[in-house]
């Protein structure tokens, strides 16, 4: 009876995609002796490996890709001839290319470019109201990005410095009403009835139609 073959016991998997099968039959091919039914073998193999992987077909040049995986697979110890010449071992520790951004200068990183282009889009804006309550928006949001990442508090008048400075001056505010009234305090919430009389609710009680059942208990 085959003994059971516990995953702790197991190889480690180098390349998941093509399964511990194809990492078995390279640690085979690799113990073959004949350079020319090794070459056979390892040619057959990565056609094998196509078929369990046909997502590497949508890779470019991807017979290419295959035969860097058998290599790759044998712990790039395998000697065969293949039609690409065999990866080097640094491959696998590469670091990727560095990212070079459309946008490389950022007047303040901790905001990011995303606050940079609200900044923009305000500036645009030709209603007064929109433009007053697109800068509020702006420094309530600017204010939560502090607070995430420092303790102490930021100031409102540090916060109209900065926009100010981002949009070249188009973008400005009274800051004694910034201040006053905490429109840059993101938990403030907006009091839509400071406009309406004092008698509003007591027009809504005098207006409201009679109960009839209460007529009814008058009389």
């Amino acid at each position: 009876m085959e003994a059971m073959e516990y995953n702790t016991e197991r190889k480690h998997l180098i390349l998941r995609e093509y399964g511990r099968n194809v990492q078995r039959m390279v640690a085979y091919l690799a113990t073959i002796e004949d350079q020319e039914k090794r070459n056979s073998y390892a040619a057959t193999l990565v056609e094998l490996m196509k078929s369990i992987n046909p997502n590497v077909k949508d890779v470019p040049e991807y017979d290419h890709k295959v035969w860097d995986d058998l290599f790759i697979i044998s712990g790039f110890k395998l000697d065969v001839k293949g039609p690409y010449a065999p990866p080097a071992p640094e491959v696998l520790v590469k670091k990727p290319d560095r990212v070079v951004y459309k946008y490389n200068k950022i007047k303040f990183k901790h905001y990011g470019r995303s606050l940079e282009i609200l900044i923009e889009n305000a500036m645009k804006l030709t209603d007064e109201q929109k433009i007053k309550g697109a800068v509020i928006a702006i420094g309530r949001l600017m204010k939560s990005f502090y607070q995430t990442w420092n303790k102490e508090e930021i100031s409102d008048q540090l916060i109209m410095k900065t926009i100010e400075r981002l949009s070249d001056d188009h973008l400005k505010m009274d800051l004694e009403e910034v201040t006053e009234f905490k429109l840059f305090d993101s938990s403030r919430k907006e009091n839509f009835n400071r406009n309406r009389p004092r008698s509003f609710h007591q027009n809504k009680n005098q207006n409201r139609r009679p109960n009839p059942n209460q007529i009814k208990r008058r009389r």
